[in-house]
């Protein structure tokens, strides 16, 4: 129990010292691993279901070679994209605006090491070293947050396609 105060005490000063952003950085990326757990979950736990409905339907249709069944079938695949593809679009949006966050800090942190240079002068090293800090942080935290996030983001969007491209191969007259 020791161990885990001592982490969140770690984790605390960290975000201190990238400043706001460095927070709001955090919790953007607290999001998106919220969102990339949650399709996860949906591919071991509800897609499977999802899949063996879907195609379960379509053999239960009586007719599979009319217009109008093709048409439902369209429907059907189209659906089951729409619903493995379900925040896709907004992991990708936060994966985007990571590095953009991080960029943001980075201007932060130099704006408060020139208000430094601008009272003191010549600079006093100890005096930068927080903005600089608050420069560098969350530049790399903007990073790691978007790269790790877009290798998962891949993963699942070639997931996704395997599931349609599945669901529609099932489908065939």
């Amino acid at each position: 129990m020791l161990w885990l105060l001592e982490e969140l005490e770690s984790i605390r000063r960290f975000l201190g010292m990238g400043g706001d952003v460095l927070m709001m950085l955090f919790v953007l990326t607290l999001l998106l691993w919220v969102l990339v757990i949650e399709r996860y979950l949906f591919f071991f736990l509800e897609c499977p279901k999802l899949v063996k409905s879907t195609i379960g339907h379509w053999q239960d249709r009586p007719d599979k070679l009319s217009s109008r069944a093709r048409h439902i079938r369209i429907a059907m695949i189209s659906q089951v994209s729409l619903d493995v593809k379900r925040n896709l679009p907004m992991i990708k949006t936060l994966i985007a605006l990571c590095p953009l966050l991080g960029l943001l800090g980075t201007v932060v942190g130099m704006v408060q090491v020139f208000d430094v240079l601008a009272v003191t002068g010549t600079g006093s090293p100890r005096a930068m070293a927080s903005g600089i800090s608050k420069a560098t942080i969350p530049t790399m935290a903007g990073m790691v947050a978007a790269l790790s996030g877009l290798y998962f983001s891949a993963l699942l969007e070639k997931r996704a396609d395997r599931v349609t491209h599945k669901v529609a191969d099932s489908m065939q007259h």
